[in-house]
């Protein structure tokens, strides 16, 4: 515990940043060995990352595909329904993008949506909401049965912090794209999000594929202990490549480069 004052504030002691790199490395290394387990194993890998706006969902999710293989552990981040897909099934968008045997899929945000945003900015009707409680449970559980190993991330923030982050990203222009007028609503309405963020716990939250909740405040602490549970969800073995030895280059035979002239260099602008 921290102390200011002479007091304990009530939160963990900073985390120190050669700390934090140290665990990340170490952490990265072996979702190197779990992501080469679940390529040689066949499995397939549902991860979903849900919670507040700018609760740092993203910043786990980098870290995690990081050093990974992209054609295994791939991210899915989808836009708005087109027209079309607003007409089909609701789960049926999401269909095409899960896994295959042996591939690792991020959802940076998921089917989900239904309970939280469509729910409260009024994007969906009242019966499309209630026949998603009913159903999502039922359509984790088939994707269970048929060999889907599903784990459910919600990333919990403060009011006080989100406001702070939220604030960061408007005082810095790099990260203004990050602020769409949805987040700016969510702000409006933090005790309707609130309340759909309850509801959906309580339909989905199911023995099958349970919700866990990621203390989020302090963003390096959030990443190492969502991957570290992560990992733990697994019982891999250490797959990770032997050390390569580069074969000796071809001999030269007489060929000859063309002209430097002959091609086309980017500026050495630096």
């Amino acid at each position: 515990m921290s102390k200011k004052n002479g007091k304990h504030d009530g939160k963990p002691a900073k985390l120190k940043g050669k700390h934090y790199e140290k665990e990340l490395e170490r952490l990265q290394l072996e979702l190197v060995k779990l992501h080469e387990w679940i390529a040689a194993e066949g499995l397939k890998v549902v991860v979903i990352f849900e919670g507040r706006d700018a609760a740092g969902k993203g910043g786990v999710i980098k870290r995690i595909t990081q050093p990974l293989n992209p054609r295994i552990c791939r991210v899915v981040a989808l836009g708005k329904p087109t027209e079309r897909e607003k007409t089909q099934w609701y789960f049926q968008r999401y269909v095409p993008h899960l896994p295959a045997a042996g591939e690792m899929v991020l959802l940076d945000r998921s089917w989900y949506n239904r309970a939280g945003v469509e729910h409260v900015m009024g994007f969906c009707s009242k019966g499309e909401y209630e026949e998603f409680l009913r159903s999502c449970p039922d359509f984790e559980r088939m994707l269970i049965r048929s060999g889907v190993m599903l784990i459910k991330y919600w990333f919990s923030v403060s009011d006080e912090e989100q406001e702070r982050r939220f604030q960061a990203r408007i005082d810095d222009p790099t990260k203004r794209w990050k602020l769409s007028p949805m987040d700016l609503q969510s702000r409006e309405r933090w005790v309707e999000y609130s309340r759909a963020k309850d509801e959906m716990f309580a339909h989905t939250d199911i023995k099958q594929a349970p919700w866990y909740v990621v203390e989020a405040d302090n963003k390096k602490r959030a990443r190492l202990n969502c991957i570290a549970h992560l990992l733990s969800q697994f019982k891999y073995k250490d797959l990770t490549p032997r050390p390569i030895k580069l074969p000796p280059r071809q001999p030269d035979t007489g060929y000859v480069r063309p002209p430097i002239s002959d091609q086309t260099f980017v500026p050495a602008a630096y």
